[in-house]
């Protein structure tokens, strides 16, 4: 078990890279807000595999707050996006 954990891990460290590439490089700012959450829940993935690793489930307390940060932020960064697009659209025409 313990090493299917730490397999998790690996995994779960090399999405977050993976995303910080695209969070860095992301050729748009809908790209870049993705990445920011991909990353997020990856860092709650990796809180939920720290708890089970240790057995304690106060790294669980610390996922959730991460998810529901994580949750406001990608709901803010969407509405600010769209108004970009929208204010955007007026100045054309």
């Amino acid at each position: 078990m313990e090493f299917v954990i730490l397999f998790g891990f690996a995994l779960v460290i090399l999405g977050v890279v993976l995303a910080a590439i695209r969070l860095v490089r992301g050729p748009s700012l809908a790209d870049r807000i993705v990445a920011l959450d991909l990353m997020t829940v990856q860092l709650v993935s990796f809180g939920g595999l720290t708890a089970l690793l240790s057995g304690s489930a106060g790294f669980l307390d610390v996922a959730v707050v991460l998810a529901l940060v994580g949750f406001l932020a990608t709901v803010c960064l969407a509405r600010y996006l769209e108004r970009r697009i929208l204010l955007k659209a007026e100045e054309l025409t």
